[in-house]
């Protein structure tokens, strides 16, 4: 048997992406945390295409931080992503938190992001 919060995370994730769709003016920043990382891409769901990602495995993240799974590790991974993403021309995203709690690294991410430049 599968673990039981993932596949709670996934009928959550599935709930909210009902909803949500990320156009080519305002793409769909999408979150995944596992213990040990965090990954993150901006995903345009009308062409079916993703425009950019990053991970706390990226060098130019890595770098910076001791471990992948933290909320300091979050803050570094939102401003690095912003900051490509602003680089790229992507100013307004539609933050999709996965099926997590908004709340210790999902919350950090999206501050970092939102502070380097990412409107939403």
């Amino acid at each position: 048997m599968s673990n039981i919060k993932e596949v709670k995370r996934q009928f959550r994730h599935k709930r909210i992406r009902k909803d949500m769709v990320g156009t080519t003016e305002r793409p769909r920043l999408c979150v995944h945390r596992s213990l040990n990382n965090i990954s993150a891409s901006i995903i345009d769901d009308t062409t079916q295409k993703v425009l950019m990602g990053k991970s706390t495995l990226a060098k130019d993240v890595k770098v910076k931080i001791k471990n992948g799974g933290n909320i300091k590790a979050a803050e570094v991974l939102g401003e690095a992503l912003a900051l490509e993403a602003v680089a790229k021309g992507i100013k307004k995203v539609a933050f999709d938190r996965g099926g997590y709690q908004y709340h210790g690294r999902i919350k950090a991410f999206a501050d970092a992001a939102r502070k380097a430049g990412l409107e939403f």
